[in-house]
């Protein structure tokens, strides 16, 4: 067992826990009869219930009836926080008037066009001001499309085919690296490393040399459990990608809200190419790749031979209205480094509520963006997560929900812009509960009796 389970569970510690557990199901089903009839309803007509993986648990999920603000309200008439906040798209909340106000002038205009127009300007040069590594930038519909694009580019532009990864890195729904992968990865050819591990990735950037197009790394693993990267691991990645002639992308898909210039801005990197998505459509589908002038020219339909990029709704006008509207009247340069800095002062105080409880529970992230984690020591790879007992992230969840927080499965928590500081305050209350309320089973499986 390695140091991210401080204490072994032995039989009478594993089924107080899987107790617990199935006592927080139980009551869960009990105070949501119409979520349950719903989800018993939609597997008729979808395998399992279900068109997104992500948003299924047992025994069934939450049907969202509403969203207002910084709530949702199931179908059960029950009002939450949303500390979910879409996994992070949600940065937004669910009724600033600003972007209300330009869907519906939007929506009185006509849609689907079939034509460029007034607003993807505005959208991307806006991005383009923003984000100091972007020169210029391309509309796709998603993270997933955004990532599949850059690498598909960067294997153009080096003319080589090979590509190095993180174990437990996320890039879509067909770049998967956890858990060894999964069956619907898209087939590049892939050498994985360990996240935050210099000398070996680099080692391994050296040894694939002039066979390496790029190397892609999320400058904070989310689903990998919002693990952030060290300055000098994406500096050591830079440099190396500079020695062998690869680019380097950044996934800055969930990081680009963090202040005002994103991930890259932050810790000083100059990527070659960043994917974006998730808020930036403000609440509509939404995926940009853009970097070097260079590079994203090799797109430029004008030139002679230049790479298709091909998709309907890539300058949808409500992605595009309502996106522009988001980043230059709501998330403008001095909200976002206001929410950056609200998320590292909760995770400082919600890390002296941890301590305060046991060794083997603590809070990791960056800015507005934190995951509870039920292991000893210094995390900086997912696979200093082994061993964590699962079954604790379903109590978390659990409990969380019963205090009126709806938050991510895994335990992540995302803040959004429609959250004021009684809302946080209100997240770090209910996390206080539970670990007052199950102290002292997290204690006893620590070995801190």
């Amino acid at each position: 067992m390695t140091e991210a389970l401080v204490g072994v569970l032995d039989r009478k510690q594993n089924s107080v826990l899987l107790g617990a557990v199935e006592e927080a199901g139980a009551a869960f089903a009990l105070r949501n009869p119409k979520s349950e009839a719903l989800f018993k309803d939609a597997q008729s007509f979808m395998p399992g219930g279900n068109t997104r993986s992500a948003l299924h648990f047992d025994p069934f999920p939450l049907y969202v009836a509403e969203s207002f603000d910084a709530c949702i309200k199931d179908a059960d008439g029950h009002v939450y926080l949303d500390a979910l906040g879409e996994y992070t798209a949600g940065l937004y909340g669910h009724s600033d008037a600003r972007i209300r106000g330009a869907v519906i002038s939007t929506l009185g205009k006509g849609v689907s066009n079939g034509a460029p127009g007034e607003a993807e300007i505005n959208l991307s040069r806006l991005i383009c001001e923003r984000f100091p590594a972007i020169e210029t930038v391309r509309f796709c519909n998603s993270g997933t499309e955004a990532n599949l694009y850059a690498l598909t580019l960067a294997r153009a532009a080096t003319k080589r085919s090979k590509f190095i990864a993180f174990s437990g890195a996320y890039h879509g729904g067909v770049f998967v690296f956890g858990a060894g992968g999964a069956a619907v990865n898209a087939p590049y050819d892939w050498t994985v490393c360990r996240y935050n591990e210099i000398t070996k990735t680099v080692a391994a950037i050296e040894a694939l040399g002039s066979e390496l197009a790029a190397v892609i790394v999320e400058p904070m693993m989310s689903n990998g459990g919002c693990i952030p990267a060290a300055k000098e691991f994406l500096e050591a990645l830079r440099a190396a990608c500079d020695k062998v002639g690869a680019l380097l992308i950044l996934d800055e898909v969930v990081t680009s809200r963090m202040g005002r210039g994103g991930a890259h801005a932050k810790a000083g990197i100059e990527p070659d190419l960043v994917t974006l998505g998730k808020y930036l459509g403000a609440g509509f589908s939404f995926g940009a790749f853009g970097g070097r002038a260079p590079l994203m020219d090799l797109m430029n339909p004008i030139r002679a031979g230049s790479l298709p990029h091909a998709g309907t709704f890539n300058n949808n006008v409500f992605s595009m209205a309502a996106g522009y509207t988001g980043l230059s009247e709501v998330f403008t340069p001095e909200r976002a480094d206001d929410l950056y800095d609200a998320g590292e002062q909760l995770r400082a105080r919600l890390n002296g509520l941890a301590g305060r409880c046991s060794s083997m529970v603590q809070f990791t992230g960056w800015g507005s963006i934190l995951n509870i984690h039920f292991a000893a020591g210094e995390i900086t790879a997912p696979e200093d997560l082994f061993g964590e007992p699962r079954d604790l992230f379903r109590l978390f969840h659990f409990d969380l929900i019963e205090l009126g927080i709806y938050a991510a499965r895994r335990g992540q928590i995302n803040l959004s812009l429609a959250m004021s500081a009684l809302d946080i305050d209100r997240i770090e209350q209910a996390i206080a509960q539970f670990l007052r309320r199950r102290g002292d089973l997290i204690r006893a499986i620590a070995g801190e009796r």
